[in-house]
């Protein structure tokens, strides 16, 4: 079989000469050219973009993040701490004041009640002392009648020199002992105090009498000193609590254990006058 004839075109006479124009870059070079650049593009987009974030993220968590929260986080620990010590002082206050508050209340109560005891004492010691004046008058007046009527030798009872019966054994043994010495305790024969004389002097008529002056100061039945007879009781002190005792002579004299310094002695009443007496016989 014969092969087809192909037609031969005559060429130009320039046709072997290289054009000067660029040649013309086909759609497909071209659009796989943006394809690649574009891919580049994308890349390096990405790139950039993973490169910021990675760079921005170490100065974020790493530096600056952690730098802060802990400067915060102490700046609040310390505000914590000082609004705590704030509230402790204010309780601490609080309770001080408190305090404060009941001791003063207490102290006003307390004054208020040591004012009242205060004032009930005045009063008690007023009115003792009251009473206290009232028994001293009494006791100058009556001592002042017995040394008026002592001096002056009056017809009065307190004026008798004679002591009969009873009256007079007692007076004799009292007045053998004047001389003898006075011992506080003593009961005799060469010693006595105030009351073992008086106590041993009337025991010479059968009157059995206490030890002790306080007691002895007791007995019998209370007299005025003005009106004294001799062998009463004569008694320093009040009744019940006499401290000294002895016994009324007449013409107003005593005889008794006075103290160490005297001894046994016979006394005028106006030497040393008595509180008191009472008569046992």
């Amino acid at each position: 079989m014969k092969e087809p004839l192909v037609p031969v075109i005559p060429m130009s006479h320039t046709a072997h000469i290289r054009s000067h124009r660029k040649p013309r870059r086909s759609a497909s070079t071209i659009a796989v050219r943006a394809g690649v650049a574009g891919g580049v593009l994308s890349t390096l987009a990405v790139a950039g973009a993973s490169g910021a974030a990675n760079a921005a993220e170490p100065v974020t968590q790493t530096l600056e993040l952690p730098t802060l929260t802990a400067d915060l986080a102490s700046q609040v620990a310390q505000s914590a701490d000082a609004t705590q010590q704030a509230a402790a002082n204010y309780q601490l206050q609080a309770e001080r004041d408190q305090a404060a508050a009941n001791a003063a209340k207490q102290a006003k109560s307390d004054l208020a009640d040591a004012k009242q005891k205060a004032a009930e004492a005045k009063k008690k010691a007023q009115e003792a002392a009251r009473k206290a004046a009232a028994e001293r008058a009494s006791r100058n007046a009556e001592r002042t009648t017995l040394s008026t009527t002592a001096s002056t030798g009056s017809s009065t009872s307190t004026s008798t020199s004679t002591a009969t019966g009873s009256a007079a054994a007692v007076l004799a043994f009292a007045k053998a002992q004047i001389g003898k010495s006075y011992v506080l305790g003593a009961s005799g024969p060469n010693a006595w105090d105030c009351s073992s004389l008086v106590q041993a002097a009337f025991k010479q008529v059968g009157i059995s009498l206490p030890r002790v002056s306080q007691d002895q100061s007791t007995q019998g039945t209370q007299v005025s000193l003005s009106n004294l007879q001799p062998g009463d009781i004569l008694y320093w002190g009040s009744a019940g609590s006499a401290y000294h005792v002895a016994i009324y002579a007449g013409d107003g004299m005593f005889v008794g254990a006075q103290n160490p310094s005297t001894g046994i002695v016979e006394k005028p009443l106006s030497y040393d006058p008595p509180t008191g007496a009472v008569r046992v016989l």
